[in-house]
């Protein structure tokens, strides 16, 4: 690889850009592509995004030669809000998935960091802490309170993100309860993109189990879209 591609990978990632190392098999030239750069193969750009989804490398045959394409993604996120219990199965298990955890929950005596060790804790409310911080294609926002006052206002800005990923706990009675509250300022298309009630069917009945079909929704999501 070029050191002048590996540097402009470095900095992609330190700017949370993804991007994909594609190599001529055939003649061994390289060149480095984001999601917005022009004049690249409208075939060759479908695959590019996928790859930025399934972080797979691939080998592809394209106008009689062959190219190998390596995606370069910045770093997972996953933003929960509300310190509760099963935020402490999620965010183990997140982290095994390679996401950096980050909680935001205003109830001092839920958002520890006894319960919490080695995670980024914000002891404030979200409109507070949300608009800085990164939420952007490579970010999951799960919201756990169960309480409209902090998670209304959480689902707001991250429905108007680039977040892929928003879920909200709750039954269906009480997501319906809470779409009504929010159309009155957030469009139907945007709140279509909430995932609730969160989390895979699995039957899940304990913290741990709904935090797994949390874990599993948000990466079906990831990978397939």
């Amino acid at each position: 690889m070029k050191k002048s591609i590996l540097l402009d990978i470095i900095k992609n990632k330190k700017n949370r850009i993804p991007c994909v190392h594609i190599t001529n098999i055939n003649t061994g030239e390289e060149d480095l592509v984001t999601a917005s750069s022009s004049d690249i193969n409208p075939f060759l750009m479908d695959t590019i995004k996928e790859i930025f989804s399934t972080d797979k490398g691939r080998l592809i045959h394209l106008d009689g030669e062959d190219f190998f394409l390596d995606a370069h993604n910045p770093s997972l996120n996953l933003v929960i809000i509300g310190a509760v219990h099963i935020t402490q199965s999620l965010v183990t298990m997140a982290k095994l998935h390679g996401f950096n955890c980050l909680i935001i929950d205003p109830r001092e005596g839920f958002a520890t960091q006894e319960r919490f060790p080695e995670t980024k804790i914000y002891n404030d409310w979200p409109d507070e802490v949300m608009p800085e911080i990164t939420i952007d294609q490579r970010t999951a926002v799960v919201l756990l309170t169960h309480d409209p006052k902090i998670d209304d206002v959480a689902l707001k800005i991250a429905l108007n993100s680039a977040c892929f990923y928003v879920g909200a706990l709750g039954s269906r009675k009480t997501h319906a309860a809470r779409l009504e509250r929010l159309s009155k300022d957030i469009g139907t298309e945007l709140l279509e993109k909430i995932h609730a009630p969160i989390g895979l069917n699995i039957g899940a009945r304990n913290p741990v189990e709904i935090a797994t079909s949390i874990m599993s929704e948000i990466i079906s999501t990831l990978r397939n879209g």
